[in-house]
């Protein structure tokens, strides 16, 4: 008897060293819908391309290639590309050893810059510390005022790697036109971007969206209940977007599939709505982190569209997000 009450505090002791993950997120948020601009800081100058300088590609010369990025100039770190001109400046009239990223490899080459015809150093790279684009507003948290957006992670063109960013913010913004979608061939919606209109900053970009906190003013009685994987149904349902200026609508979808083993893919939907089709000709690009409602309950945001049949798209469970989202305000 004393051998086995022994062991069960043992296991209770061992028990308490393994915690269990509370998330704090609130039951009830608020949907958004709205078309947002984003700006992004990359942590990292990246390569973007190359040019010639008198004739010869210096950089891919050195073993540079599109993608990778730079972390130091002769032991000074980089992480702007005003820094860059700083310190290319400050060792143009010297071989630099450049370090970089490629992948998830550190590596070191050698850079001496050429003076172009009209007397100009050049270093034969294009870089970027800058991502801008724009997307739909998911959900604000009205308690902890952390909001997430997109559904998806901000990936470089180039080399379709998630963007490791520094910070960034998101601005009001205004749908001037829509590039409709067609089977094969996604569209996209256009914008003008408010950069005077700061509603909130960005503090990650992952897998599942970018999130940060909302710095505008906002109503928390438009909460709607959060829905979690078990309440999600096949059938109709909603997504909330813009497509007129700054006008929030619901559109009807058709819920055709719930995958609760997906990561980002939860829920194949169908848009029904005559008046969507006709606008936009099913999901397109900006259309994502677009709310999805069904049963007064918000249940996931928009993330991809199926390409090569535009009326259909995926969406992202909202718990998903909203786990991500709670990391934030940790």
């Amino acid at each position: 008897m004393r051998f086995k009450k022994k062991l069960r505090i043992m296991f209770l002791l061992l028990f308490g060293l393994f915690p269990s993950i509370v998330f704090a997120y609130s039951d009830y948020v608020i949907p958004g819908g709205e078309n947002i601009g984003i700006k992004m800081n990359a942590k990292y100058v990246s390569i973007v391309g190359f040019y010639e300088v008198n004739g010869t590609y210096i950089a891919e010369n050195a073993g540079f290639k599109v993608g990778d990025m730079i972390l130091e100039i002769n032991d000074e770190a980089v992480t702007s590309i005003g820094q860059m001109i700083s310190l290319v400046d400050k060792y143009k009239n010297e071989e630099m050893v450049v370090k970089f990223m490629r992948g998830d490899e550190e590596k070191t080459t050698k850079l001496a810059l050429e003076v172009d015809e009209s007397g100009v150093y050049k270093t034969g790279i294009y870089v970027k510390d800058q991502i801008n684009g724009i997307g739909t507003l998911t959900y604000i948290d009205p308690e902890s005022r952390i909001y997430g957006a997109l559904g998806h992670e901000i990936a470089d063109k180039n080399t379709l790697q998630k963007v490791e960013i520094r910070d960034g913010e998101i601005y009001t913004s205004e749908i001037t036109g829509i590039k409709p979608s067609k089977d094969g061939e996604p569209g996209e919606k256009q914008a003008k971007i408010y950069r005077d209109e700061v509603i909130g900053n960005i503090e990650a970009n992952e897998e599942s969206g970018i999130f940060g906190t909302i710095t505008s003013e906002f109503s928390a009685s438009d909460a709607i209940e959060v829905g979690k994987p078990e309440d999600v149904k096949t059938g109709k349902a909603t997504i909330r977007t813009v497509i007129n200026k700054d006008q929030v609508e619901d559109f009807e979808i058709e819920i055709l599939e719930v995958d609760k083993t997906s990561t980002t893919k939860n829920i194949l939907f169908e848009i029904t709505d005559k008046e969507l089709l006709e606008k936009t000709g099913g999901v397109v690009a900006g259309m994502s982190g677009s709310p999805i409602i069904q049963n007064g309950k918000i249940i996931g945001g928009v993330t991809h569209v199926v390409v090569n049949d535009s009326d259909k798209g995926y969406g992202i469970f909202i718990t998903t997000m909203l786990e991500e989202g709670d990391k934030k305000s940790g």
